[in-house]
């Protein structure tokens, strides 16, 4: 843009990957399409924005904020004390940094926040990811001016005239990723993990936190895994990744077997674990569909039961309805995941029919649409 005034953004919102991530890429894209661009980030205490934010070089503002629980908590009994310290802060964030719009990605902080700039009539700009809206955005959805949505049908939850679809931002080095996967790419990835390249490869991952169901259902499969000469890349979480290793290391030296499985808390490098897998598990949050669809990779998805709506799941049917996707039931994991990983391991035929379905979905370009969105916001206020 030949524009050269500086434009200041906040974007708001956080909690999980599935919502950090897609952030930064709107910021990254803001910043490659406008030279002056502002940008500050607001998320909840606590959470990793806090740290995932800092690291990709935005500053971070923390509100005071959670969701709320199934049952009666102490964090329950004390949100509203949260919610209008957030909303109070969310004023004095406002007045401090004067954005020209505001982003909000979902999460707890994406609330408090897009709910201040409406009452201040700061221009606002909501981005669902997934084929069933969360609860923050609805609340949101008559307060902003528009809402940028990966799936058709988002006006059964929102105003049909505010709907722009967009697509799903993904992370630049998976964009950058999905335009070059051959063998070479493949070849270097294998190298990075310390792989073979005469075996088939797993890809397992439960988003940025981990998943118990994932992680149990592996962990019993090793010696079949094994036995198949599947190797396997495993983000196991934070929160298993002590335990996955002692009890990953007792099963390996039953075996005999010393190499092969990679166990990672987190993966820095998923542009290279896609590269080396062939099939890949995953939980069926909007953030990895979209990463899996430009990646053309063979997924078995194994929705979280524990999040609203049950959202994952209907994710997840949207591609197999497609024949773009497998799903096994989180209930069911323990006993079927790890025969379908093999069975499609040894399936060329199926794994080619998911690489070019899933592969249709794709929207490279997401995180450079919404950014041009937001922008138009600034332009038009």
């Amino acid at each position: 843009m030949k524009d050269e005034k500086t434009y200041r953004i906040i974007i708001s919102g956080g909690g999980t990957g599935g919502h950090i991530f897609p952030a930064i890429a709107i910021a990254r894209a803001l910043q490659s399409i406008h030279q002056n661009i502002e940008i500050l980030f607001v998320g909840a205490r606590g959470r990793m924005e806090m740290q995932k934010v800092p690291e990709a070089g935005y500053p971070i503002i923390g509100l005071w904020i959670s969701g709320l629980q199934r049952r009666i908590t102490i964090d329950n009994l004390a949100f509203p004390l949260k919610l209008m310290s957030s909303i109070m802060k969310s004023f004095r964030i406002l007045a401090d940094f004067k954005p020209d719009a505001v982003v909000g990605v979902g999460g707890y902080a994406s609330g408090p926040l897009l709910y201040a700039a409406s009452v201040r009539k700061i221009p606002a700009l909501l981005q669902e990811q997934n084929s069933f809206a969360g609860l923050t955005n609805k609340w949101l959805a008559n307060n902003v001016q528009k809402i940028c949505v990966a799936h058709e049908g988002m006006e059964k939850f929102f105003p049909k005239e505010k709907l722009v679809i967009t697509g799903n931002p993904v992370r630049k080095e998976i964009v950058a990723a999905s335009r070059e996967y051959s063998a070479n790419k493949r070849m270097e990835a294998l190298e990075f993990f310390g792989l073979s390249p005469e075996k088939k490869t797993l890809l397992a991952v439960g988003g940025s936190l981990g998943a118990r169901t994932i992680n149990q259902a592996i962990l019993a499969g090793i010696p079949s895994l094994v036995q198949a000469g599947i190797q396997v890349i495993w983000q196991c979480g934070k929160l298993y990744h002590e335990d996955m290793q002692v009890r990953l290391e007792a099963r390996l030296e039953a075996l005999s077997q010393k190499e092969g499985i990679v166990l990672l808390e987190f993966l820095q490098r998923m542009d290279l674990a896609y590269a080396a897998a062939d099939v890949v598990v995953s939980r069926a949050g909007a953030l990895s569909i979209a990463e899996l669809c430009l990646a053309k990779k063979p997924v078995i998805f194994v929705p979280s039961p524990n999040v609203a709506e049950d959202h994952q799941r209907k994710n997840a049917e949207a591609l197999v309805a497609r024949d773009a996707a497998l799903l096994v039931l989180d209930k069911e994991a323990s006993e079927k995941m790890v025969n379908m990983v093999i069975a499609l391991l040894q399936d060329e035929e199926k794994q080619k029919d998911l690489r070019e379905n899933i592969g249709q979905l794709a929207r490279p370009d997401a995180a450079e649409a919404i950014a041009r969105e937001v922008l138009d916001l600034c332009l038009n206020k």
